[in-house]
This record gives structure tokens, C-alpha cells and sequence, in this order.
């Protein structure tokens, strides 16, 4: 009998903790969030704040945040980085960081539409990775760490996106196992999408409740885990000009790549060289300008458009002598930029294109990832949509 106390006890006091937990009510938790939280979180890289949607909801509401859509390139952090140029050179705003490896476009349509009464006029910069436009487009290996439920729970009854967007991100989120596993999302859009109209209001009823919970718990994220990434701000990048900028961008790319390939960072050439050896001429028949990621890609267009956002469109390039060194076909990445700068074009959206700096020193950290001199192009780009609505134009 004691030894069934002793199992039950734990539980029963678990359970009571838990429903403990679900009554305190929101305002309350607000209330305790510390005063600094917004600014921990912008440069936080933290996969909790990117699934919820407390911290982002604040963050579009302020108009001194600059929210910056993107994936992996955001963690290769040096004094360039946007996050630190805009800390030591105040221009009226601070970035906000929204993605990490694997936040491709599925994952910022689903996220944008969840906050799509909040984007109007709002003024962001969407960062495009070459590498999201495999022929495949984003598989389960990226999806299923970036998904949120509670985002995709928000979209039946999302009054702002239009039906035909609404079905196809719906049928695209459909096609992952994460969402197939996940019954009540799953259940809910097929409801939804074959007018099962009983059906769909009590799982309605069932996902508002979950819904409750899920935000309860973003709260709590938000209020306990949120912290900074161990990140050291540089002052040598304040009050320079743009040109003295790219001249030390240069002279710390060069002091990074002294022993390696490719224009490849030492430490990373060092650490990879093996793979990076492995990966010569095998990529012979590669494209990126074939790929269901521009369906994808197109749906993430279509959810700010219809939620009347102002994004800033940036086409980040490969690193050209890497990707020669594997074989991989200049047509195919060529096929891409053309592509994908038409594809924004025609949607109207602006749009700056780093193409041509396939080559250019110092621009990528590695073989994909950009930095020193990259970056300096990418605040500078930033700071001129902040304040004209358009990147950075070389006077002639």
C-alpha cells in the first residue's frame, strides 16, 4: 500500500502543480515579465520564442523593432552582424531575429499568418537562402524541428489570409509526417478543407482549448528561458563609414581565411575539411533553379501581400569557388537568382541581389553562410530601407 503512495503521490502532485500552472491567468504572467525580456529575445536565436507567438506579438506592436526573417546565417555572429552594427550605431531601431537552421519559406508563411493582423505597413527584411530550393524543397529533417503547433492551429479561422492561400498552406503542411502526427491539427484542416462542418466545430472547440494551453505555455517560455546568446558586442564598428567599414570587413576576412581554401573561414575549413575533400565533383548535376520551394516560397508572398506587409526581399548567394569545387553547375545557380528575383519582381515586393558577389571575398563565411563583408553590405542595405523603403543604390 505505502509502495502505491509513493507511485501516486509524485503524480497526483504533478497534476496538481500542472493545473496549478493553467489557472494563473495571462495578465498575471505579463506582469511579471522582466522589462528587458523584448531586447534578450531579439538577438536570442531561441526555438521556443520562434514557435510561439507572445514575444513576437510584442515585438510587431513595437515600432523601434525591425523584425528580420531568416535561417542558419543568423548564428554566424562577428562584429558586422547586424544585431551588433545596429547595437553600437543607434539608427532608431533594433533587429529582431526570427530563424534558424531550417526556417524556410513553409515555416515563415505559417509563422507570418499567425500574425497577420499585425502586419500592416510593417516594415521587415526577409533573408532567402539558396539552399532552401533543393528539387525537393524543405524536407521533415528541417520541417519537423521549426513546427508550431500553435501557429498552425491559428490558421482555419485566420480572417486575413484568403481562402485559396489558406487551403494550399494547409494542404502543404498536410503533406509532413510532423502534422500528420499531430491528430488535432491534422484532423482539424481536413475537416475544414472537405466541409466537414460538425466535425469541424468540435475540433474547433477542442483546438481552442489546446490553444489555450499552448499559449500558456509560450508565456511561461517567455517568462523563465529566454536569455541571450553569449555574444560579445564590438565598438570598432561605430561611426565608421560605409567604406571604411568594408575595407576592415576585408582585413578581418583575410586574417580569417589565412590557411584554408576556397575562401573558406580557418576554423571551419579545418573542421570540415574532410567533408569539403569528399564533396569534390559531386555535385555535377545539381540545380536550385528547379524546386516545390518556389510553390512554397510563393505562399509565404502571398500571406504579406495579403496582410499588407512592406518586406525587403535579400538574395543571398553561394560560395562560387566551393561550389565549383563540387561540381555544382553555374547554370543551376544562375537559374536560381533569375528565378527567384522574377518571381519577387512580379509580386511587387523590392528586393536587393548579392549574385555577383559569388566570388567576391570575405562576403561568406563558408560555403553558404554570410559575414564580415556580407554583412556590412546587409546593414547598409537595412539601414537605406529603414529610411527610403529601398535598398542601398551606388550613386553613378
Amino acid at each position: 500500500m505505502k509502495k502505491k503512495r509513493h507511485v501516486f503521490g509524485p503524480m497526483i502532485l504533478a497534476f496538481v502543480l500542472f493545473i496549478g500552472m493553467l489557472s494563473v491567468p495571462n495578465k498575471w504572467l505579463v506582469k511579471l515579465m522582466p522589462g528587458g525580456r523584448l531586447y534578450e529575445a531579439a538577438s536570442s536565436l531561441n526555438s521556443n520564442m520562434f514557435a510561439g507567438t507572445y514575444l513576437q506579438d510584442e515585438m510587431l506592436e513595437d515600432p523601434t523593432y525591425l523584425p528580420i526573417y531568416g535561417s542558419s546565417e543568423f548564428s554566424r555572429w562577428d562584429r558586422y552582424h547586424p544585431s551588433n552594427y545596429f547595437k553600437v550605431n543607434d539608427a532608431g531601431f533594433k533587429p529582431f531575429l526570427v530563424g534558424k537552421g531550417g526556417t524556410t519559406s513553409i515555416i515563415h508563411a505559417i509563422n507570418l499568418a499567425s500574425h497577420a493582423d499585425q502586419l500592416q505597413q510593417k516594415q521587415m527584411v526577409i533573408i532567402v537562402s539558396p539552399q532552401w530550393f533543393v528539387k525537393n524543397g524543405t524536407d521533415e529533417n528541417h520541417f519537423a524541428p521549426n513546427y508550431s503547433a500553435l501557429q498552425a492551429m491559428d490558421l482555419p479561422s485566420n480572417s486575413i489570409i484568403d481562402e485559396d492561400t489558406k487551403t494550399k498552406l494547409m494542404k502543404r503542411m498536410m503533406s509532413y509526417n510532423t502534422v500528420k502526427n499531430d491528430t488535432l491539427v491534422y484532423e482539424l484542416y481536413d475537416a475544414y478543407l472537405h466541409d466537414k462542418t460538425a466535425t469541424y466545430q468540435g475540433l474547433s472547440a477542442v483546438a481552442n482549448l489546446y490553444g489555450k494551453v499552448l499559449e500558456k505555455k509560450d508565456l511561461y517560455y517567455s517568462l523563465f528561458t529566454i536569455s541571450s546568446a553569449q555574444r560579445n558586442a564590438s565598438n570598432k564598428v561605430e561611426g565608421q563609414s560605409w567604406e571604411a567599414l568594408m575595407k576592415m570587413a576585408d582585413r578581418t576576412g583575410e586574417r580569417h581565411t589565412q590557411h584554408s581554401r576556397l575562401n573558406i573561414d580557418d576554423k571551419v575549413y579545418k573542421k570540415q575539411a574532410r567533408e569539403i575533400a569528399a564533396k569534390k565533383g559531386k555535385n555535377k548535376d545539381h540545380s536550385y533553379g528547379v524546386s516545390k520551394e518556389y510553390d512554397d516560397f510563393q505562399l509565404l508572398m502571398d500571406v504579406l501581400k495579403q496582410s499588407k506587409a512592406e518586406p525587403l526581399f535579400v538574395i543571398l548567394p553561394v560560395n562560387g569557388e566551393y561550389y565549383d569545387y563540387t561540381g555544382f553547375p553555374k547554370k543551376g545557380r544562375d537559374d536560381y537568382y533569375k528565378r527567384i528575383t522574377a518571381q519577387i519582381a512580379d509580386n511587387g515586393f523590392p528586393y536587393t541581389d548579392y549574385s555577383d558577389h559569388e566570388y567576391d571575398p570575405y562576403f561568406l563565411k563558408d560555403t553558404i553562410h554570410i559575414a564580415w563583408k556580407g554583412w556590412v553590405y546587409l546593414d547598409r542595405d537595412i539601414d537605406s530601407f529603414v529610411k527610403t523603403g529601398k535598398a542601398f543604390e551606388e550613386e553613378e
